[in-house]
């Protein structure tokens, strides 16, 4: 995978980076926003696109 186009997911509520992923850039502008599982604190949370 080209690093340009990889994004990392954080859990909003433990802060940690628990996902890595892949997004076009130039379709969608927006941060990501996704429902996923986080093995820290052990339920599904919200995950926010980082920087």
């Amino acid at each position: 995978m080209s690093q340009d186009n990889m994004i990392k997911l954080e859990c909003t509520e433990c802060k940690r980076v628990n996902y890595f992923s892949r997004k076009n850039k130039k379709t969608l502008k927006e941060r990501l926003q996704m429902n996923k599982f986080c093995k820290f604190c052990n339920k599904h949370a919200l995950h926010k696109e980082t920087k």
